[in-house]
């Protein structure tokens, strides 16, 4: 079966039947995979668009039609087609909760409020109570039949699949939490958040306090000297938005939990769930440059409240140790900010969800190279034809660096993703050259120079040690300065392009010695665009991004 270990340098590999596995992921949209029958167009354009690992939802309403009925006969055909066409699944489960509400939840559940009551929230203009579409996390009836069905799911699926492996993670419901209020206002509800902080919250957040994130021990700053007696209001503050999601993460974490560990201990594959983040608009990111609502909201109840975002991600982390990671599903928040902010406490990262254009392609080899992402995944793929998805040529080009970039993560080398955004003649660019250390080496990563206008740019630098570095991309170029004291040159040894053989397993060849125009007159090690700008330039010294594979030596006197 997969499992995820741990690395040097708090990375993470993923392993699928005992080999190191880099998912080349893709979302489906929702409806996608309920129908073999739909699929069966679909799987060879995945193929065509060079992914290899496909996720896509498995709903609750779909397998337990009826309580205690199970049918899954069309999940065995979708992995049986999944496997014929060389693709690993990782399975959305849409139980309780898809994007803050209960609509994936069988008739049987949405029919029967006093077994499974739903949510009530304040109306924002009237003041008054408004039944939810949403499952309360504060009814045991309601987490029990859920686990029961999350646990047959995977008892089904390592019958059916442990040997081949096609399903390799599952995704435990998906972006949970309370839209329309800060919590949920239900009787139940109501009684536990007037009633006393359960003591081993209070317990736990002190014992952990020193490595709690910056942003909840802000929100926390005098909680460590609050009687543990108190309500919640007493310890986390009054008529606050930020007790009212901290109230709603813990209840939401254990309801997940409870979900959650029943699958552990049917089947136990890598698990994790999904956050619905917050839209916080940053100028250092074109791609988040959208109205805070559109994006998804800044307060609790205008993005689901209660879910892991990075207010209250400590907390998922801590009551939900049944997840191997939590993810975020990365839109219009800053790219590489949420990288790091969700590599706390050195958990895996993934990104299930984010954009299929442009923008999301270049910011790939951000997440892969600097933050070691086991993935990340363009949602509705099944939406874009591989001819026009800029994610095909990406993808091919990870797959043929593929074998380089997983032993460089084992063997604790360094690694930098990066990109530059794309920008209009006349304007600023958005993209601001990197300068960082690898070795006894400082790296200066700048677009690559024309006379016209510069081209969108991406890549990944690996150390291979000592004076050798590995390159990966298009649009840039490398200077190199020695940190060597005394040294009076820093140049370049040698810059040799390397072409991908194909194939599944592709090994990678000598291909020209560059030099001279190629080089930069030997500055640089240049990685070209696929269409260099000469800006009429009447000599054409540029030449196209040909392999996108490079290795150099350089030196110093």
């Amino acid at each position: 079966m997969s499992r995820i270990v741990s690395l040097p340098g708090g990375n993470h590999q993923l392993l699928v039947n005992g080999r190191p596995f880099l998912m080349r992921a893709a979302e489906l949209n929702n409806s996608s995979l309920s129908s073999p029958a739909f699929m069966r167009n679909v799987w060879p354009k995945l193929v065509e668009n060079n992914v290899n690992t496909v996720l896509g939802a498995m709903s609750w309403d779909q397998i337990e039609p009826e309580e205690g009925r199970f049918d899954f006969n069309a999940l065995d055909q979708v992995i049986r087609d999944a496997r014929s066409h060389g693709l690993k699944l990782v399975l959305l489960w849409f139980g309780s909760f898809k994007n803050g509400l209960s609509t994936y939840a069988p008739p049987w559940v949405k029919t029967d409020p006093v077994r499974f009551p739903r949510a009530i929230a304040r109306n924002k203009d009237t003041g008054m109570p408004q039944l939810l579409d949403c499952l309360s996390v504060f009814q045991e009836a309601s987490y029990k039949a859920d686990a029961k069905a999350f646990a047959t799911l995977l008892h089904h699926l390592r019958q059916i699949d442990e040997k081949e492996n096609t399903v390799i993670m599952i995704q435990v419901e998906n972006e949970v939490g309370l839209l329309g209020d800060s919590r949920d206002r239900s009787e139940a509800a109501e009684a536990l958040f007037q009633g006393q902080v359960p003591p081993h919250l209070i317990d736990i957040l002190q014992a952990q306090w020193s490595t709690l994130n910056n942003v909840l021990r802000e929100t926390l700053a005098n909680f460590h000297i609050r009687e543990t007696s108190s309500t919640w209001e007493d310890v986390f503050g009054r008529d606050s938005l930020q007790t009212d999601e901290i109230f709603m993460a813990y209840h939401y974490a254990r309801y997940l939990e409870e979900v959650a560990s029943a699958g552990k201990a049917a089947y136990n594959i890598p698990l994790y769930t999904n956050a619905w983040l917050r839209n916080i608009p940053d100028k250092d990111d074109l791609a988040s440059q959208w109205p805070a609502l559109l994006g998804g909201g800044t307060t609790p109840g205008e993005y689901p409240s209660g879910g892991a975002v990075e207010t209250v991600l400590d907390i998922w982390q801590l009551f939900a140790p049944s997840l191997d990671f939590i993810a975020p599903d990365i839109y219009l928040s800053h790219y590489e900010k949420t990288c790091a902010r969700y590599r706390h406490r050195e958990q895996p990262l993934f990104i299930p969800e984010q954009r299929q254009d442009e923008p999301g392609a270049l910011r790939m080899w951000a997440a892969i190279g600097t933050y070691g992402a086991l993935g990340v995944s363009p949602f509705g793929i099944d939406n874009s034809s591989p001819d026009v998805s800029p994610f095909t040529m990406h993808y091919k080009l990870l797959a043929q660096v593929t074998p380089q970039i997983l032993q460089a993560r084992a063997n604790g080398r360094a690694l930098h993703g990066f990109f530059f955004d794309r920008f209009d003649k006349g304007q600023d660019d958005p993209s601001k050259s990197q300068i960082i250390q690898m070795g006894d080496w400082i790296l200066t990563i700048s677009r690559a120079f024309v006379f016209g206008h510069p081209a969108p740019a991406f890549g990944i630098v690996i150390h291979q040690g000592g004076d050798r570095f590995f390159l990966v991309g298009e649009g840039y170029q490398v200077s190199f300065e020695s940190t060597i004291p005394n040294t009076t040159f820093s140049g370049i040894l040698s810059v040799r392009e390397l072409e991908a053989t194909a194939g599944p397993e592709p090994k990678l060849l000598d291909g020209r010695w560059l030099n001279g125009d190629e080089t930069g007159q030997g500055r640089a090690v240049v990685m070209p665009s696929e269409s260099p700008d000469c800006g009429g330039f009447f000599i054409s010294s540029w030449i196209p991004a040909r392999t996108r594979i490079a290795e150099c030596i350089v030196y110093s006197l």
